[in-house]
């Protein structure tokens, strides 16, 4: 269990697309969760005291926190991330300054996710960020400077967003990595009681441009939406892409911890924050060995690394290659798939068909 994922569910603002578990700074809501949030990380070091080598601080908006407030966060944690560990925040460009940048520094940040989403006005006007194109390039060039590895995200396709105008103006500013998603328009939000359209077309073009002009400038795609120069990959989102084992702390936290046979694995997601507050468990899911080997599918064919399937079956137990083999031989003739022994690898042109690729797998499992 060396990977950490702590959420921070504080916002300045609610994006009218954002399902994410985020709230408003209330009375007294920061000073309850830090102390919460202390009492819940001592209690899962004494079962988990293994070293990190990777720590993801995530949101909402960790930076929206107040300077002592981020000091008495990072002071909660009772674990020391190993030499060389990826420490990574989430923020947005309006909460940067040099000074908030070299506390970040000094309380051991690595690697920033900036929410950029776009750079051009109107679009941000329409996603309601709290930022514009200026505040954007302003924190980027801050972060560089402080020398940190620096994350972009983007989201592409909207109607009225010049897509390749973003996609090479991210390109051209030295970050090595990008994150670049499309919209998604999900129940309850305001922009689904709005009414507001995705555009698949336009979406399916956009990712396209994406994976060309990232990768003309140095950024390879390695993950779906994920793109890095050498050496810059997410390690903490490939504990995730892997189906790997994670901790996690903090309200609507998931994480996934080693189970007992018969179950694989248990995934532990924690309440919303007043409830969290009240000391509510997690709610717990077991993930029995087929789930889990249906799961690796899933997320490890995202990977332009694929999925080793030998590596799964020694994981769960499971005999999976001689039900997957055929359906594998199909999708690879059908230019979807690289087959090299019992690794599969999604080629260029199944990225926007994962979704069959994947139910196509999954039902040679179930025959």
């Amino acid at each position: 269990m060396a990977s950490l994922y702590l959420h921070v569910p504080f916002c300045p603002t609610l994006c009218p697309y954002c399902d994410f578990h985020v709230v408003r700074r209330g009375p007294g809501w920061v000073e309850a969760y830090l102390k919460r949030l202390k009492e819940e990380a001592q209690r899962l070091y004494e079962v988990h005291p293994e070293p990190l080598t990777t720590l993801y601080l995530g949101g909402g908006t960790p930076s929206y926190l107040k300077d002592r407030e981020l000091v008495e966060l990072f002071q909660a944690l009772p674990w020391r991330p190993e030499a060389g560990a990826e420490v990574t925040l989430e923020a947005n460009p309006g909460t940067l300054n040099p000074e908030r940048l070299a506390l970040l520094k000094d309380l051991g940040v690595t690697r920033l996710s900036l929410g950029v989403q776009s750079f051009q006005d109107r679009v941000l006007r329409f996603l309601g960020r709290a930022h514009g194109r200026k505040g954007a390039l302003k924190a980027v060039e801050w972060a560089l400077e402080g020398g940190f590895r620096v994350s972009l995200d983007l989201i592409l396709g909207l109607p009225m967003q010049e897509v390749e105008k973003d996609l090479k103006e991210a390109a051209s500013l030295g970050v090595g990595h990008v994150s670049a998603y499309t919209l998604q328009v999900e129940r309850g939000t305001p922009f689904a009681l709005l009414g507001v359209k995705e555009d698949p077309e336009r979406e399916a073009w956009a990712m396209e441009r994406a994976g060309e002009i990232l990768e003309e400038a140095g950024l390879v795609r390695y993950e779906v939406s994920n793109f890095a120069r050498p050496g810059e990959e997410a390690r903490h989102n490939l504990a995730y892409w892997r189906n790997g084992f994670w901790l996690a702390l903090g309200p609507g936290a998931t994480g996934q911890y080693p189970g007992t046979a018969p179950v694989y694995a248990l995934r532990r997601t924690n309440p919303p924050l007043p409830r969290w507050l009240l000391g509510e468990p997690p709610q717990e899911e077991a993930i029995p060995p087929l789930e889990h080997a249906k799961e690796s599918l899933m997320l490890g064919l995202r990977l332009r690394e694929g999925v080793d399937v030998g590596a799964v079956e020694g994981r769960t137990g499971l005999n999976l290659w001689p039900r997957l083999q055929p359906a594998a031989a199909s999708l690879a003739e059908a230019g979807l798939l690289q087959v090299e022994g019992p690794r599969l690898r999604p080629t260029r042109r199944a990225f926007p068909l994962l979704h069959q690729v994947v139910l196509r797998l999954w039902e040679a499992l179930e025959d």
